[in-house]
């Protein structure tokens, strides 16, 4: 098949999160199996001067309406490191910025405008490939609405929308709807209307001939009022079209074994590598060495979804045993002040970092021991895979793609390889702490815990046939 991605991001090039590791493997992954596979992005500020992509000029220039406004987009080309061909929409008066979506916490006030331009060039460009691409496959609010433009055009190719995080919808104004230049019509309860609002996502959801989500239990718990995020019923009524398939993981990228990042490698057999990446992340931020208990560390967006606020109450008390506590991560100012306070209270023993620093993060994922995501919800959880691989067994809530990644440690027969609590609550919380802090005391279980988590598999080989058959059921016409 030829399949033509577009989404906001894609790893190395442009990333803020998982779905930029995802557009990064999936191609690749698909591409691997045959098929004639490539990217479509925004041209980002700083993306063409660097000298690894090898950006060219196509010499295409197409014209874009934007309501009233007609403005040019320059196709850029350039191949992704692990092989992937990308073309870059080049338009500086929306795309020339400091970051992605906003800066300093606030979005951009025009996103709508530039999401939407961005929307309808990657049409035009589809529309002008020679031959046409089968499938394109579109990623989150920001391309949502190319399934409609799609429709409304007629175009020979089929949609399938990705949702990644339904709580992000692109819902603005409903006078933005007139950005689109799309008939009246389509901004109704049936179209990308929602209670007044211009939805970006909704509109996907009903336009896409397939929509998929990253885990299935995400799949359910978006068909719920307290998972769907408003949108329940919207994808209630097109869930004959959804399907959960869980993501992978680029192993290429994330693992012990390969990882130039890392002080030194390691494999399940040889962990001495690990040690000295622990020893290593200690040093590096300047917290005190060789703890009697566990290296406990997150890798997060500051945002009230990864259930920050539930490790607030609790910081002193975990602090005041023997331990190690590394945050890395952006997001809400207000957590930020916080967690920047705590590490002031026990600078021996709490590092925060208010970046996202991607060699930091290796370093973070090799040298921990207890990697904690205490999400609200989780739509899939590539962290936890990743702290897997790295044998840094995640102590997470469980929920969406979480409880499918991560199995709870049972000691009766001495199975699973993390550890899961089930209340969203602090209290909850804490006492996950306590069972990890137990068992970490055992170094013959905790060995045996840390090998189970290195032997899981999570690799794309898994998900790329369950999307193959997806794209070949919207070919054939069904959902």
């Amino acid at each position: 098949m030829k399949i033509l991605f577009t989404g906001s991001e894609m790893a190395p090039l442009a990333r803020t999160g998982g779905l930029g590791d995802v557009l990064e493997a999936l191609p690749a992954a698909l591409a691997a199996q045959g098929h004639e596979v490539s990217v479509v992005l925004p041209c980002y500020r700083g993306l063409p001067e660097r000298k690894e992509l090898n950006v060219q000029s196509t010499g295409v220039e197409i014209s874009v309406s934007v309501g009233y406004k007609r403005l040019a987009a320059e196709i850029l080309e350039c191949t992704a490191p692990n092989g992937v061909q990308v073309f870059l929409i080049r338009q500086d008066e929306y795309f020339d910025r400091t970051g992605l979506y906003g800066v300093e916490g606030h979005d951009y006030t025009d996103n709508a405008e530039r999401f939407i331009y961005f929307s309808r060039a990657v049409v035009e460009l589809a529309r002008r490939a020679m031959p046409p691409p089968d499938i394109v496959h579109v990623h989150d609010w920001q391309v949502g609405l190319v399934p409609a433009l799609v429709k409304e055009r007629k175009l020979p190719f089929k949609t399938v929308l990705t949702i990644h995080n339904l709580a992000y919808q692109g819902s603005f104004w409903g006078l933005d709807f007139g950005l689109t230049n799309l008939p009246g019509h389509y901004f109704a309860a049936s179209g990308v209307e929602f209670y007044g609002n211009l939805n970006l996502l909704k509109g996907g959801i009903v336009f896409a001939d397939a929509v998929t989500t990253v885990s299935e239990r995400y799949a359910r718990e978006i068909q719920t009022p307290e998972g769907g995020s408003g949108l329940d019923a919207v994808v209630r009524e097109h869930g004959h079209k959804l399907s959960g398939i869980l993501n992978g993981v680029d192993y290429e990228i994330w693992d012990p074994a390969k990882d130039e990042l890392l002080p030194k490698k390691y494999t399940a057999k040889n962990l001495s590598g690990k040690q000295k990446c622990r020893e290593e992340l200690l040093a590096q931020l300047e917290l005190a060495p060789k703890p009697a208990g566990p290296v406990f560390v997150m890798v997060t967006r500051l945002t009230h979804q990864k259930g920050i606020e539930l490790l607030f109450p609790l910081v002193d008390r975990l602090l005041a045993d023997d331990v190690r506590l590394v945050i890395l991560g952006e997001g809400h100012a207000a957590f930020e002040k916080e967690l920047m306070l705590a590490s002031k209270r026990h600078p021996e023993r709490f590092a925060f970092r208010q970046s996202m620093d991607e060699t930091l993060a290796h370093l973070i994922y090799a040298g921990g021991d207890v990697f904690l995501m205490p999400s609200h919800f989780e739509p899939c959880g590539l962290s936890a895979m990743y702290a897997l691989k790295y044998g840094t067994l995640p102590l997470a809530h469980a929920t969406g793609g979480l409880y499918e990644s991560v199995q709870d440690y049972d000691p009766t027969n001495d199975s699973g390889h993390g550890f899961l609590f089930y209340d969203y609550t602090a209290e909850a919380f804490w006492d996950g702490i306590m069972r990890v802090r137990g068992c970490f005391t055992d170094v013959e279980r905790w060995k045996n815990l840390r090998l189970r988590a290195m032997a899981c598999d999570f690799s794309w080989s898994s998900a790329v046939p369950k999307y193959e058959e997806i794209y070949a059921r919207a070919l054939r016409g069904g959902a």
